[in-house]
C-alpha cells in the first residue's frame, strides 16, 4: 500500500479521500509596499497556526512579471476556515483597539480563490 504524507506529516491511505480545502488570497502589492506586506506577515500574531483545522500556510512572493503575492492556506474543511475568518482573522484585521488608527493596507487589491484537494503526493520514500 502506498503511503502519502500530508502537510502536517499524517499518513494517508491512497484510497482515502483527502477532504482538505485550500484558500489562496491573491494580493496585488505595489513594489513600494512589498517590504511592508512581508514585515506585517512576519510579525503577525500567528493566530492561524493555533486555529482548529489549520494545516498549512505559505506567503508566496512574485519573482518576475507580476505584482501579485499569493497567501496559501490549507484547512481540514470549509467549516474550519470559516471559523478562523469569523474569529481570529477578523479580530486581527480590526486594528489596534479603540481609538487606534488602523494602518493603511499594503495591498491595493485582493481576491480569494477556493479549491478542494482531490489528489496529493509527496516525495517517494518520505
Amino acid at each position: 500500500m502506498v503511503q502519502i504524507r500530508g502537510p502536517v506529516g499524517a499518513p494517508f491511505d491512497e484510497r482515502c479521500h483527502v477532504p482538505s480545502v485550500v484558500k489562496i488570497n491573491v494580493l496585488t502589492v505595489p513594489a513600494e509596499q512589498r517590504e511592508v506586506l512581508e514585515k506585517r506577515f512576519a510579525s503577525r500574531a500567528h493566530a492561524v497556526e493555533n486555529s482548529d483545522g489549520f494545516e498549512w500556510f505559505e506567503l508566496l512572493r512574485p519573482v518576475e512579471g507580476t505584482d501579485t503575492y499569493l497567501v496559501y492556506t490549507r484547512w481540514r474543511d470549509e467549516e474550519s476556515f470559516q471559523a478562523w475568518m469569523e474569529g481570529p482573522m477578523k479580530a486581527a484585521h480590526q486594528g489596534g483597539g479603540e481609538g487606534a488608527e488602523r494602518p493603511k493596507p499594503a495591498a491595493s487589491g485582493s481576491t480569494l480563490w477556493s479549491f478542494e484537494v482531490v489528489q496529493q503526493a509527496g516525495p517517494k520514500g518520505a
